[in-house]
């Protein structure tokens, strides 16, 4: 049996609860995994994050089914799941840790990135989102993977809202 082909991206859309729900619908998402990057300080905690003095943003790391979804989808995505014009927040999470951030893995990610952003800026919109080279991602604690589904709640800062005219992306049933 032949192995699934899979790759990686990595976004910080604000509270990782929301953003990791929404991408969680999409057809050849494989896992979403709730953490932290962009900072500096190693294994840090969710305390530790939200007293903003890590330089960390809470974040997704996706894994995906390139075959399924492409890369550029995924970042056309993460702009209609989150409020990309606010700075260092989303809604009332306020904060560094909730920054609007493409973290790329590769050349060709950040390629993809910068269109789709230099799109967006081309139709007159603000976009305050960074565009970073990876780094070291940590996982969140247990408790926060799989938030929504293990407390039936919904997320209150992450709604889709149409930024791209064409249908890019299928949605799981």
């Amino acid at each position: 049996m032949s192995k699934i082909p899979t790759d990686t991206a990595i976004f910080a859309a604000g509270c990782f609860w929301g953003v990791e729900y929404m991408f969680k619908k999409v057809a050849g998402v494989i896992d979403v995994v709730s953490g932290y990057t962009g900072g500096f300080v190693e294994n840090p905690t969710y305390e530790q994050v939200c007293s903003g003095k890590t330089g960390h943003a809470e974040s997704v790391l996706i894994v995906y089914d390139p075959n399924i979804i492409s890369y550029e989808s995924l970042v056309r995505y993460f702009f209609e799941i989150h409020d990309f014009s606010q700075e260092n927040g989303q809604g009332p999470d306020i904060g560094e840790q909730y920054r609007s951030e493409i973290f790329y893995i590769n050349e060709e990610q950040k390629a993809i990135a910068e269109k789709v952003k230099d799109e967006l800026i081309n139709r007159g919109l603000k976009i305050v989102t960074k565009i970073t080279k990876a780094s070291e991602f940590y996982k969140a604690e247990d408790y926060h993977q799989n938030y929504y589904e293990k407390t039936g709640k919904a997320p209150y800062c992450h709604f889709r809202r149409r930024v791209f005219k064409n249908d890019y992306i299928k949605f799981l049933v």
